[in-house]
């Protein structure tokens, strides 16, 4: 699915069906879920489903689900409970479903309810059922868009005998807070928890009965409860305050010196430990589980028992300046904060859209490629075709590529009148879509699809991905660029993404926000030659086409590389150079053209307007690929990519020509710059690399290359 523009993503949020999410009773995953939901811009369309007896919510737009069988022991009240969610999901046409810490609630859904699906583990995986093996969790892995972990050591766990590689489809969000102001403290001692061994609390309870003896002017508190009761503290100045509102809570911290949080149990993240610290109280913690990634000015216990506990408090209470510092450390430097934390889990759910539709498989897609294949002018720049490139490199990616020619499709089939049968191009498209199904539709360089005809494949498949790409440059104050933006206009809102070899900023009134540079590829099958192992009888190649028709310049046109090159030649009269279309030498194609490119030791990248931000034409390509010494000029920037042991950049034709001079007699150098470059240009740019780059950005994934 597609959103269109001003159309918000839909979502549902599943709670586990214990997890109570109202203000008096609410544990750590609602708590999660209300603070992210408060500040999401998809707030309006997420919708909460849980099961509780309580007419109260923390926040709008909760569905209770009834369970009528909560106590039954014949029925499982999990499948009531995901049968119920099945038929209204099913009814409601969410694009993402959210499935909260039931591994075999998500299994149960993932069969019976078209969407995408996020799952958010805030245990231990391999505590819980459908989580537990290894099978489960790559069953999970391999079934969801994205997984979520509320810290490392959760990730960790998941990740136990699995290859860390497979990481990928993961994130971290941790649970979050707001910055607070600060308040007076009073001179008190909290614990929050249940109040049971595995969270200290016996710990806790031996090491504040000493304190408080000891220290007449300090009170403690307890928050928490737990139904089989074993642990008590008999002080007249502790008080247990029992399972109150969170609300209530914070306001305790705010108000306490010190925090307490000396777990046994391996906390998946430490909650406590976070709002404790982000309030202001000097925290004490246990090293178990990811309590450590809570915050990083809290004190961490070397050894958990009562002694330490009570060691750690003295030393805060008798030295007030290291308490006051790791006070104000902590409300100050807030390691997880809930404005930002809420970006990335919306940018999360904005990027698995556009994502895969049902052929999707392992990574694996349908790819329909649409693009001029010159039939008409009999395949002469087989040698420069980005199309093929791009084909060669969803093939060696594992994609399956089905290529489509529309401009000799059209001139193929001409009605009678011979007038070029775009209408016919529309129904065989389209035909051929439905037979094929793609994921992906990639094209570049046409005119020949119409608006409606995108919008009709659209609605045949609500999960297509559609990109298109452009070679020619975007540059200001030139005609022809004008022409091409105009071109690439026709479609650039209606497609999921743009793909240019011009920096984007360049453009001029438009958001860019769909628009993306990319390098043009080297291709193993294409840039075939390694020139600097030859013995090249010229000097410098160069061949221009467009904008030069038979050599001559088209009527009323201007190109200010025939003034260029009329001064660099005059520059340089004893170098041997092989222009072409250029002084009446007509243009080269297809294997004529690599026979008269590998035969001149260097070549010149030099493209048509000014020299413009990172604008990579196949000239590069064909040049530094095939093995030449390349110059390029230094406005251009390549020097971003490429250092001056790899390409030769210059400032203006004086120093240009002067460096031709140099490598022209200095072999040995040449030799090891061209090399080294396209060595360099492989390694980088690609025909695999580019078009995983392109995969990468139109489905919405984290790419590795950075431009």
């Amino acid at each position: 699915m597609i959103l269109k523009k001003n159309q918000s993503l839909k979502i549902a949020t599943i709670l586990p069906y214990k997890e109570n999410y109202t203000p008096d009773k609410a544990s750590a995953a609602s708590l999660w879920v209300s603070e992210f939901y408060k500040n999401s811009k998809f707030k309006k369309n997420n919708f909460i489903y849980g099961h509780t007896k309580s007419k109260k919510y923390l926040t709008k737009n909760y569905i209770n689900i009834n369970l009528k069988n909560i106590k039954s022991k014949i029925r499982s009240t999990t499948n009531e409970y995901a049968e119920k969610l099945i038929k209204d999901l099913n009814s409601k046409n969410y694009n993402i479903i959210e499935v909260h810490n039931r591994p075999q609630l998500l299994l149960k859904l993932l069969n019976k309810v078209k969407s995408r699906f996020i799952f958010y583990f805030h245990n231990d995986p391999l505590s819980m059922n459908g989580s537990k093996s290894i099978n489960d969790r790559l069953r999970i892995l391999n079934s969801i868009d994205k997984l979520i972990f509320v810290s490392e050591w959760v990730r960790n766990r998941f990740f136990l005998n699995i290859d860390k590689k497979l990481q990928n489809k993961t994130e971290i969000v941790y649970p979050s807070v707001y910055k607070q102001k600060t308040v007076k403290k009073k001179k008190n001692i909290i614990f929050v928890g249940k109040l049971n061994h595995s969270k200290g609390y016996d710990l806790f309870k031996e090491a504040i009965i000493k304190i408080l003896d000891e220290f007449s002017n300090w009170n403690a508190y307890s928050v928490g409860d737990e139904d089989r009761r074993s642990i008590y503290i008999q002080h007249s100045r502790h008080k247990e305050l029992g399972f109150i509102k969170h609300k209530d809570t914070l306001d305790l911290l705010n108000k306490s010196e010190i925090a307490v949080v000396p777990s046994r149990w391996d906390e998946p993240f430490g909650r406590t430990a976070l709002e404790a610290s982000s309030r202001g109280c000097a925290t004490i913690i246990s090293h178990k589980g990811g309590l450590k990634e809570t915050t990083e000015n809290a004190v961490i216990l070397k050894k958990l028992d009562s002694k330490n506990i009570y060691l750690e408090i003295k030393k805060l209470i008798k030295h007030s300046k290291t308490k006051e510092k790791i006070q104000k450390l902590s409300r100050e430097n807030i390691k997880h904060l809930i404005n930002e934390n809420t970006k990335i889990i919306d940018q999360i759910r904005e990027n698995i859209f556009p994502r895969f539709n049902v052929n999707y498989i392992k990574n694996k897609l349908k790819i329909i490629n649409l693009y001029n294949q010159g039939q008409k002018l009999n395949y002469r720049l087989f040698n420069i075709s980005l199309g093929k490139k791009f084909t060669n490199g969803f093939v060696r990616n594992g994609h399956d590529v089905l290529e489509i020619s529309d401009r000799d499709y059209i001139r193929n089939n001409r009605s009678f009148n011979l007038i070029p049968n775009k209408i016919n191009f529309q129904n065989f498209f389209i035909e051929t879509f439905k037979n094929y199904n793609p994921d992906m539709l990639f094209f570049g360089h046409t005119k020949n699809l119409t608006l409606e005809t995108l919008d009709t494949i659209r609605s045949i498949n609500k999960n297509l991905v559609i990109s298109q790409w452009n070679e020619d440059p975007v540059m200001s104050g030139l005609e022809y660029s004008k022409l091409n933006l105009s071109n690439i206009n026709l479609y650039s809102d209606f497609v999921d993404h743009n793909f240019i070899t011009t920096d984007p900023s360049i453009i001029k009134n438009k958001s860019n926000k769909n628009f993306h540079f990319f390098f043009v590829p080297v291709d193993k099958n294409i840039e075939r030659f390694d020139v600097y192992k030859l013995k090249p009888k010229n000097d410098l190649f160069y061949a221009m086409s467009h904008g030069v028709n038979r050599a001559t310049l088209k009527h009323g046109t201007e190109d200010n590389r025939i003034k260029f090159l009329d001064k660099l030649v005059k520059k340089i009269p004893n170098i041997k150079y092989d222009f072409y279309g250029f002084l009446n030498k007509q243009p080269i194609w297809g294997n004529d053209f690599n026979n008269a490119l590998i035969d001149s030791k260097m070549g010149l990248n030099l493209s048509r307007g000014k020299p413009t931000k990172y604008y990579s034409s196949n000239r590069i390509a064909s040049i530094m690929g095939n093995g030449l010494l390349t110059f390029i000029d230094k406005k251009v920037q390549m020097s971003d990519f490429f250092n001056k042991n790899e390409i030769v950049l210059y400032s203006n034709i004086d120093d240009l020509s002067n460096k031709i001079k140099f490598y022209s007699r200095n072999d040995n150098i040449r030799k090891k710059i061209s090399k080294n470059g396209k060595n360099k240009y492989f390694k980088l740019f690609n025909e695999t690399k580019i078009t995983k780059y392109f995969v990468d950005i139109s489905l919405g994934n984290k790419s590795s290359l950075l431009f």
